[in-house]
């Protein structure tokens, strides 16, 4: 259900079941909002905990996590900025919630992909895991973080025109670099969601937590 903001964000929370510490961060594409991902974090996580903000930058009328100057092109200050913003919105949320700030999981699509890797490229194991579905790499860091033991699925598309091929190759690079253990998968669509994701990151979640 949707919740009073905290940190300027709109957002959806949900609590886990009995017991269960982790919750999973869900980060929509350009023009969602905090509702759009909740059934996918349902499959993706069942029992889990879901948090869901609403970018704060509008485009055209269309929440965004950061602005962009063009197709590709990021506003990288804007972005700077709002990393902090994200990350500070999680630090509180957890507060507010009582969930275990460790046992985050991001879930990001396309937009949201993007914030989520660019904090994870910023801070220090911001995430327990990341699901990051079509990405793009948000900025070139000028020196690595530590994402030892951080899980990363990258999830891209083989006809993807916006986060191509090339690119997604690049962001699992960059992680790599950071010590990140990462699994780059591959679907035969483009920058659409595709059939096959929430099983994949399901799967692939569930094979982390054993």
């Amino acid at each position: 259900m949707s919740r009073a903001p905290i940190a300027g964000f709109e957002h959806v929370h949900e609590p886990g079941g009995a017991g269960e510490a982790r919750t999973l961060l869900l980060l929509h594409g350009t023009g969602g909002n905090e509702h759009d991902l909740v059934p996918l974090g349902r499959r993706v996580a069942p029992g889990w905990g879901l948090l869901s903000p609403r970018g704060r930058t509008l485009e055209r009328g269309m929440p965004r996590f950061f602005r962009r100057l063009a197709e590709g092109v990021f506003d990288l200050e804007d972005l700077r900025v709002r990393t902090a913003e994200l990350g500070a919105f999680v630090d509180a949320s957890a507060t507010t919630y009582g969930f275990d700030r460790g046992g985050v999981v991001a879930l990001g699509y396309s937009n949201g992909a993007n914030i989520a890797a660019s904090l994870m490229l910023t801070a220090d194991r911001p995430f327990a895991a990341a699901i990051l579905l079509r990405p793009m790499v948000p900025f070139e860091p000028t020196a690595p973080t530590d994402l030892a033991g951080v899980g990363v699925l990258v999830r891209a598309g083989r006809r993807d025109p916006i986060g191509t091929p090339a690119i997604s190759e690049r962001l699992a690079t960059l992680l790599r670099g950071a010590q990140a253990e990462v699994d780059l998968q591959w679907h035969e669509g483009g920058h659409e969601l595709a059939a096959g994701d929430a099983d994949a990151a399901a799967a692939w979640l569930e094979a982390r937590a054993r």
